[in-house]
Formats: C-alpha cells, sequence, structure tokens
C-alpha cells in the first residue's frame, strides 16, 4: 500500500496533521509520502499513490485543496481519496461530489489506518464519541525543513519555529469555533513523555521555538502545567508560545509566572471583540473589561499576550469599529495585534453554529460552493465597504509595520464615519519588541 499524505496550507507551520498521520499509517507497514503544497510543487506521479489523504484543519486549506483533489482524481481515478481534519465534516456535502469517498474529523489517524488497509473507520463510538486514542510521536520524515517555514521574530533575532500539540478539542462551546462541531465540548490530553519527544526530536533538527496548536493550553490546567515544567527542565533556552482563553487567563494567574519562566514568550487569546454583545452572541464566556483585566495581568509579570480578533460581525457598526480601534490604543496593543486581524470578517461555514443566531441568519446568502461559506450583507452597505478597504489595505502593504499601517486603518475609518477631526490615532508609547511569528495570513 503506497499513501499520499497532502497538507495546502497550515499558516505557515510545519503540517503537524501529515507528520502524525505518517507515524500511524507508517507503524502499519504503509509507505508514506508527504507533500506540503505550502512549499513543495505538486508531481503528477505523486497521484499513483493507491490512498491519498488530504488534511483540511482550516477554511483555506480547504479552498486550495479543492483544484488538487480535482486533478488527482482526474490522474488516478482508482485512488481512494480521504479528507480529514476539523474542516473536512463541514464541507462533506462539497467533498464527496468531488469524489472524496471517506470524510474524518477529530481524532483521525486510527482511521486512517483502517482505510489504508482497506477496513471501516470507527470515527465515532456511541452517542458521537470521539475514541481515545494512544497517541504516537508525529514522524516529520520527508518534510521540508522547518528553516523552510515561519519563523519568530523578536527584535533583530529571527527564531526557527517547530510545532506540537499537548491537547487536542476544546471543552467549551464558542459558537463560532471550527472545533466545536467536531469535538462538541470533548478534549484529550497528548501524553508528557510524546510532546517531549516530539519536541526534542524538532529540537534536533533545529528548532528554536515551538509553537503548542492547542485551542486551549489551560483546558487540562495540571497537564498543561506538566507539560510546561518539562520543557523548562528538558529545553533551557528554547522558547514557546500557547493559545489560552481569557476565562482561563484570569482563573489560573497564578500559573502565569511558572508559564513564563520555562520560556513561554507570549500568549495568544481569541479576544474577538471589546463589544459585550458580540462576546455573548459568540458564547466567549468574557467580557470587555475581562480582557482588560488580562492585559493588565500578563503586563504585570512581563508576558505579552497576543489577541485575535473577529472585526467585522453582523453587529459591527462604523462607530462600534472605531470604538474596537480607540481600545487597543487604550490598551497598548497597537505593537500585539496582526493587522490581519482588524480585517477578519466573521466566517459562517456549512455547518456553523452561527447558523442559529438570528442575527447572523438575517444577513446570510444561500451557501457558496466555491467559498465554502454563507456569504453575509452587513445591513449598512459603509460597514461592508470599511470591511472591503481594510482588507485592501492589509493585503497590498504586508511590508507596512503594525503601527503605520494601525494609522492608515484609523483614517479610513474614521473618514467612512464621517469623523475627519479624528483622523489621526493617538498612538501609546512604543513598548519593548513584541515577539511575533511572521506568518502574515490567520485561517
Amino acid at each position: 500500500m503506497r499513501a499520499l499524505l497532502v497538507s495546502t496550507y497550515e499558516m505557515g507551520r510545519q503540517p503537524f496533521g501529515l507528520a502524525s498521520a505518517a507515524a500511524w499509517l507508517r507503524q502499519a507497514g504503509v509507505d508514506v509520502t508527504c507533500l506540503d503544497l505550502s512549499r513543495q510543487p505538486f508531481r503528477a506521479e505523486l497521484a499513483s499513490a493507491d490512498f491519498v489523504g488530504f488534511h483540511l484543519p482550516m477554511h483555506t486549506a480547504t479552498r486550495l485543496a479543492v483544484p488538487v483533489i480535482r486533478r488527482i482524481r482526474e490522474l488516478n481515478p482508482r485512488a481512494m481519496l480521504c479528507c480529514y481534519g476539523l474542516y473536512a465534516p463541514l464541507n462533506r456535502q462539497m467533498l464527496s461530489a468531488l469524489g472524496v469517498e471517506a470524510i474524518l474529523g477529530g481524532e483521525f489517524e486510527a482511521d486512517l489506518v483502517a482505510l489504508a488497509g482497506g477496513q471501516a473507520p470507527r470515527h465515532e463510538t456511541q452517542e458521537g464519541e470521539l475514541p481515545r486514542l494512544a497517541f504516537l510521536v508525529p514522524d516529520r520524515t520527508g518534510l521540508p525543513s522547518l528553516s523552510r517555514y515561519a519563523s519568530l521574530q523578536r527584535g533583530r533575532e529571527r527564531r526557527v519555529v517547530g510545532y506540537t500539540e499537548a491537547s487536542r478539542g476544546c471543552k467549551h462551546h464558542c459558537r463560532h469555533c471550527p472545533v466545536v462541531p467536531v469535538y462538541n465540548g470533548q478534549f484529550r490530553v497528548v501524553p508528557v513523555d510524546v510532546v517531549l519527544e516530539d519536541i526534542r526530536r524538532q529540537v534536533e533538527l533545529g528548532a528554536q521555538h515551538i509553537t503548542f496548536g492547542d485551542p486551549d493550553f489551560f483546558n487540562g490546567i495540571t497537564h498543561a502545567m506538566r507539560v510546561a515544567e518539562s520543557i523548562g527542565r528538558s529545553f533551557p533556552g528554547l522558547t514557546y508560545d500557547v493559545t489560552i482563553k481569557v476565562e482561563h487567563l484570569l482563573r489560573h494567574r497564578d500559573q502565569l509566572i511558572p508559564l513564563r519562566d520555562t520560556g513561554c514568550l507570549f500568549v495568544t487569546s481569541a479576544v474577538e471583540s471589546f463589544d459585550d454583545t458580540v462576546l455573548a452572541a459568540l458564547e466567549k464566556r468574557h467580557t470587555a473589561d475581562e480582557v482588560a483585566q488580562a492585559v493588565a495581568e500578563c503586563r504585570r509579570i512581563d508576558l505579552d499576550l497576543i489577541p485575535t480578533f473577529v472585526a467585522f460581525t453582523p453587529w459591527t457598526t462604523l462607530d462600534g469599529y472605531i470604538t474596537f480601534l480607540n481600545a487597543i490604543v487604550r490598551l497598548s496593543l497597537v505593537d500585539h495585534v496582526a493587522p490581519i486581524q482588524l480585517a477578519i470578517r466573521l466566517l459562517v461555514p456549512g455547518s456553523s453554529h452561527l447558523l442559529t443566531v438570528p442575527e447572523v441568519t438575517a444577513c446570510l446568502e444561500p451557501f457558496d460552493p466555491i467559498r465554502l461559506v454563507h456569504p453575509w450583507r452587513h445591513p449598512d452597505p459603509k460597514v461592508d465597504q470599511l470591511c472591503d478597504e481594510v482588507g485592501a489595505l492589509v493585503g497590498r502593504r504586508l511590508s507596512s509595520s503594525r503601527r503605520e499601517l494601525f494609522g492608515v486603518i484609523w483614517e479610513v475609518a474614521h473618514r467612512l464615519a464621517g469623523r475627519a477631526s479624528g483622523s489621526r490615532a493617538p498612538m501609546p508609547p512604543t513598548r519593548a519588541e513584541v515577539p511575533f511569528l511572521n506568518e502574515p495570513w490567520y485561517c
């Protein structure tokens, strides 16, 4: 059995979804080739594999995979095609129409082995419970070197970045999150020794910094701190970053200093909005005041908090967007916010839990099988105009500094809102260099 595993986009990271799947398939005796189309060219001879698996962890990856699926089906009609990852079940109908025979969501590795061996997958147990796997250390053989992927920038220093996961799924039910329809509140931890061995192998390959891709690193606080403490003991000098909910940053604030002291450089947090109405609609379980508390708590101990946002929603107004920009200034976060975060528009895929929210459904258009979303129009055309202009600015000015681009976006927002007198952003003082990953896009 020859298998080809394909990744189209994983936010500039070496694709974990291929490395983990490859470890399981190779242990089962399958001859595996990994192809990362974000870094490697497609070659027609690769399509001759018996089994082809596409990892679809996000929306962009899914759209990029569509023409490749068509091409492989054309070159090799006999190959078994499988799509796996969060966005595979969200796009089941479209993928099946392309000739994809197997579609897997979370905890996919054992089912990939079953499919490659000609057996039926048992992806879900009773009542939709996902299986509990005996995780293997990912096998990165054949993937491009870590130095070819996004790196960490910290002032003038650049660090080679690896990627791993200490847990999967999430205990929470944020309405807009793609994890929720697949995991539905389920959460799995990866044994500490497996996580550490994966890190060790990447360090041997040149990694100087590790990104943890867990939806929320503090979902299992005891496990998380065991991982962090083990990193501090085993890899002095190695830095890392994690993602943590605002709610958990405040609940477990006593663990932030140990996190920092074991090498954590920054924490990404899905803030999404400073509007409590929006936060409640998305079921984020935090308020704007609590965001400010989390920022202050992290700043107090010199741990950078990197917020992400959904800047444009059906609730956004021109004045509300200006209030959003003002909050970023007030909290001294201009240098912490990647410009793309000022342009993110609420994504409504086919199986989104947002389809139960009246304010969202009132704006929706029919599902677009090309864009793989329900497009939506804002009741105020000027808000959509602002979204388009901000998105175009971010796309054109990738080399602009965050402060410079923030200032331009500030001016655009004030112009469209008829507030020309407030067209210059009151920039906060420049803080110490904020570390960031130099992949400019997001989802």
